[in-house]
Order: structure tokens, then sequence, then C-alpha cells
């Protein structure tokens, strides 16, 4: 199969299964990886007759994170797409909240950045995406770079709780069903925490 597949990237032709009539195809074949395939090849875990193949022309993406310029650009054309999609179509996005978005590391490059502004779409409950839409303070989410923040978990706790009463104009009810918590539960973090 291997063998059929080379030879048809090299030679531009195919045959049906179950037929010996050669078939001519003029095709573009355009490849994506993630992964290093020069490294792989030398680690004998990718062909090189099928790197050398597909290899004719390389263009290289930075990560998301090497190109924080993208990153306005990239929200606003997402935002575009949700705000339709959620029938949201006065929502705005922020220049602050922006500028946050571009200090993130985004390990999930665009399409990260694509599922973190379509939640941000559905839970913004205004007319502007405020930056606590984004989730930002899960620690998955930041820049490896931040030792000088604080991530105890009590206190990464209290603010979530904070934020959240704050969001939902103190509706215990609301903010114990988006953190995940009992009312209960709740009544006991807001007690622990002094808030």
């Amino acid at each position: 199969l291997q063998s059929k597949l080379l030879k048809a990237i090299q030679e531009k032709q195919v045959n049906r299964v179950g037929s010996n009539k050669i078939i001519d195809v003029d095709i573009r074949l355009i490849c994506a990886s993630n992964q290093p395939l020069r490294q792989l090849v030398d680690e004998g875990l990718f062909r090189q007759d099928l790197l050398y193949r597909i290899n004719t022309v390389e263009i290289n993406i930075p990560p998301l994170r090497e190109r924080i310029e993208d990153i306005p650009m990239l929200a606003e054309h997402f935002l575009e797409i949700y705000k339709r999609k959620y029938h949201k179509n006065n929502l705005q996005l922020p220049e602050y909240v922006s500028k946050k978005l571009q200090k993130f590391y985004w390990p999930g490059n665009v399409r990260e950045l694509q599922h973190a502004i379509e939640r941000a779409v559905i839970m913004s409950s205004g007319s502007t995406i405020k930056s606590n839409d984004f989730n930002f303070l899960a620690p998955s989410k930041t820049s490896p770079d931040h030792d000088k923040e604080d991530y105890n978990l009590n206190t990464l706790e209290k603010i979530a709780i904070k934020e959240c009463i704050k969001k939902h104009s103190g509706n215990l009810t609301k903010a114990a069903l988006e953190l995940g918590l009992t009312r209960g539960a709740l009544y006991r973090r807001i007690e622990k925490y002094d808030l």
C-alpha cells in the first residue's frame, strides 16, 4: 500500500481497486504536520522517501504565542462568526481584553483561541466580552513565565468565587451552578474566605 501511495504521488497516476487501467490525476498535494518530520525520519519513525515527495515547498507557521500581533485580528474574526451563530450581534471585544489575550501562552494555538472566543460569546451576558468570560484564572491557560503570580489553590478558588458572584450580580444560585457547586458548598466557601 505504501509503495502504491508513493508511486501515485511521484507519477500522478492511480488505478481503481480491481482495475488495471491507469488514470492520470492532476492534483496539488498539501500536507500539514505539528511534528518535526526530519527528526522523525532520523529516528526511523517516518519514511524518508515519503518526506522527499511531499516536501517540495515547506511553509513553517510559528505557534500563536510567537505571533501575538495576529491575536486581535483572529479574535475579531472568530467573534464575528460566533456573534452570528449565537445571535449576539451587538457583542464587542474591548481592547483591554484583546491585550490580555495577547499575553496568553496558547498551547493549543489558533484552535484554542477559536474555542476560547466561542466560549466567551456563550458566557457573556452583556454587550461586551469581559476577561473573566475567558476563564483566565485557570493555570493551564497561562504562560510558563508566570512565577510572580500566586497559584495557591485557595487563592485561585477565592478569586474565582468572588468574580463569579460579581458576574451574576450576587445571585448565588447562578454562581453556584456556574462554579459546579451546590448552594450549601458555595455558602461554606463564602464563609471560609470571608467574602
